[in-house]
């Protein structure tokens, strides 16, 4: 019996991973996983360019504003449900479809998850009011003082991972690095990875494209009516915390429309850096038709 496999679809923002991923679920017959963390919200449509309801409506979705805001969900969560759920999906089909740009749910999936001690419930709330009531910059100092080679790597300007290796490392009493490589990889499937890769140039013009399409769709709408949310962790991402300063009267319209584009151009450049780690992926051209691209795929598989 052959082994099942997970193909994930991965690449930056803005790259064609939604049409590409549903094109392939056609050509397989199969299902897709969500693998945008972004996406898990009901809340948060716009502004995380969560799939229409045609396209939803073209192959079965997992994992797709399936949550609250308002819900703690984390990695773990996500690989353990995940895990849970492929079984099921591998009866049906042999290929199973990933897509999202969040690298390291993925790399979670696929590749085992590293095993954390248990935290003491106190150390998040404490540093979430830090970061809301003195910035980033506290935590990233407290970071480098408790795990210089963690804060050496970690993405500096997203509080959530700040905080969590934080916790980690506070509830420990040692470094949130020091429990990192001890993973378990799962045996039940094989991974298959494809990269869709764009000319920067290129790439940054559809973003720009991308962050004016959700502004005529209502993003600042959509923000708004989070805006009294604007603490927890869900809306720590780019599209929302530049609408909130612009609702505490930080920047005007026009500045928070080209900071949204500049972040998320920064958001796609980490996550290109993220999968270039992925030696062994199939790299595809990101412009070409579809049909190019699934016969490419296909014939690789």
């Amino acid at each position: 019996m052959k082994q099942p496999k997970l193909l994930y679809i991965a690449g930056p923002t803005a790259s064609g991973k939604t049409s590409l991923a549903i094109a392939l679920a056609k050509e397989f017959n199969t299902q897709i996983i969500s693998c945008d963390s972004r996406q898990f919200y009901k809340e948060m449509s716009i502004g995380t360019a969560v799939p229409t309801p045609d396209e939803l409506a073209q192959a079965p979705h997992h994992f797709v504003q399936h949550l609250s805001i308002h819900d703690n969900y984390s990695v773990g969560d996500y690989t353990r449900d995940t895990l849970s759920l492929l079984p099921t999906l591998f009866k049906q089909n042999e290929i199973v479809i990933m897509v999202g740009g969040s690298g390291l749910y993925a790399d979670a999936v696929m590749y085992g998850l590293d095993e954390f001690p248990e935290v003491d419930p106190v150390i998040r709330p404490q540093l979430t009011a830090i970061y809301q009531q003195e910035g980033i910059e506290v935590l990233q100092d407290l970071l480098r003082e408790h795990d210089l080679r963690h804060y050496q790597i970690v993405d500096k300007q997203n509080p959530h991972r700040l905080i969590r290796a934080l916790e980690i490392s506070l509830s420990a009493g040692k470094p949130y690095s020091s429990f990192l490589g001890k993973k378990k990889i799962p045996d039940f499937f094989a991974s298959k990875v494809v990269v869709i890769d764009w000319e920067r140039e290129a790439l940054y013009a559809r973003i720009n494209e991308r962050v004016d399409l959700m502004v005529t769709q209502g993003l600042e709408q959509e923000a708004r009516a989070l805006f009294e949310h604007k603490q927890l962790n869900a809306l720590q991402t780019v599209g929302y915390r530049e609408w909130f300063a612009h609702f505490d009267n930080k920047w005007d319209r026009e500045t928070v429309i080209e900071e949204i584009k500049k972040n998320s151009r920064r958001y796609a450049k980490r996550q290109t850096t993220w999968f270039r780690r992925s030696t062994e992926a199939l790299r595809i051209a990101g412009g070409q038709d579809i049909e190019t691209l699934t016969n490419q795929i296909t014939a690789w598989m």
